[in-house]
């Protein structure tokens, strides 16, 4: 079919063997079956997801880091039900539980947590035993911070599984840049494109990381009340850097074309170096049909402005 130039963002997260497309009002998941078909679904979203907060700068940024995780892990639940083949007596896949998904999330991010924020405040806590000046061991709390979230993406892109997740990322990459090109979604038009792409969730933790690094060293230089303290004053300001992370995702994302910007978010294209692989022309296939099934569930004309 043929692209219209893009009205809005379209975002998107790779899944188990397939895509999942999300736009202005609406999601839709497409993966390839076991047998070599492409399987889509498609829903309306509401609430939070379409609701005001997303157009409130900095609030904005939250709640898309909520919406990555909530959404992510329902189209991973559909994607394992077509993958491993396991359906209903109706032939449609088996979901899990509601409450299953909240438990999932909630483990996420106590991993999240305590992996990527609270361990390197230990391990730079270590530090201060040597008498080690203050802007020195907050500085290496971000620097073991950056080191654990480079070293665990490339750790798992070796990962025969997970490298497949990360072509089926590149191939929802590639077929965005064509829509966006407003070239026609087809495998050849979108093979035309790179598989990096400035607006990817990676790129957002990765500038997540590095504002965590600025806003945690500012608040230990002024406030100096122990390690409880420290601990409990990552958790608190997650949602400050994260809509700050986003604002400026979406800065360097709108004035992408300006040599300065893309020069200070090269780092985010290059960490999809791990993140992203080239995709072979099936697995193009499935963004294209996860893409087409997303346009399709919103109807002509129900583009709107990006928020």
């Amino acid at each position: 079919m043929a692209a219209e130039p893009a009205q809005v963002y379209y975002g998107g997260q790779a899944v188990i063997e397939g895509v999942m497309i999300r736009g202005p009002e609406h999601m839709a998941v497409a993966v390839r079956h076991p047998n070599g078909h492409i399987i889509t679904h498609s829903e309306r979203l509401s609430g939070i997801y379409t609701g005001r907060s997303r157009r409130i700068p900095l609030l904005r940024g939250v709640v898309v880091l909520w919406e990555t995780l909530a959404l992510g892990m329902r189209a991973l639940n559909f994607s394992s039900r077509i993958a491993f083949e396991e359906e209903d007596e109706d032939g449609q896949p088996v979901e899990f539980p509601e409450k299953a998904f909240l438990g999932t999330m909630l483990l996420a991010l106590i991993f999240v947590v305590a992996v990527f924020f609270a361990a390197p405040i230990l391990l730079a806590h270590l530090l201060e035993r040597w008498d080690v000046a203050r802007a020195w061991v907050v500085l290496a709390e971000g620097v073991v911070r950056l080191g654990l979230f480079v070293g665990y993406i490339a750790a798992i892109g070796l990962l025969p599984d997970i490298r497949r997740v990360f072509q089926y990322h590149g191939a929802e990459h590639m077929t965005i840049h064509a829509y966006e090109a407003g070239r026609p979604l087809t495998v050849a038009e979108v093979r035309r494109f790179p598989k990096e792409h400035q607006r990817c969730g990676t790129s957002f933790l990765l500038v997540v990381v590095l504002v965590a690094l600025v806003t945690f060293f500012v608040f230990d230089l002024l406030v100096d009340e122990g390690l409880l303290v420290r601990v409990a004053s990552r958790i608190v300001l997650i949602p400050v850097v994260a809509g700050v992370s986003y604002e400026l995702l979406r800065f360097g994302a709108r004035y992408r074309e300006n040599g300065l910007v893309r020069a200070l978010f090269a780092p985010n294209i290059a960490l999809q170096a791990l993140t992203t692989k080239v995709p072979d022309d099936s697995q193009v296939e499935v963004a294209i049909a996860a893409f087409e099934a997303t346009l399709e569930a919103a109807g002509p004309g129900r583009g709107a402005p990006a928020p």
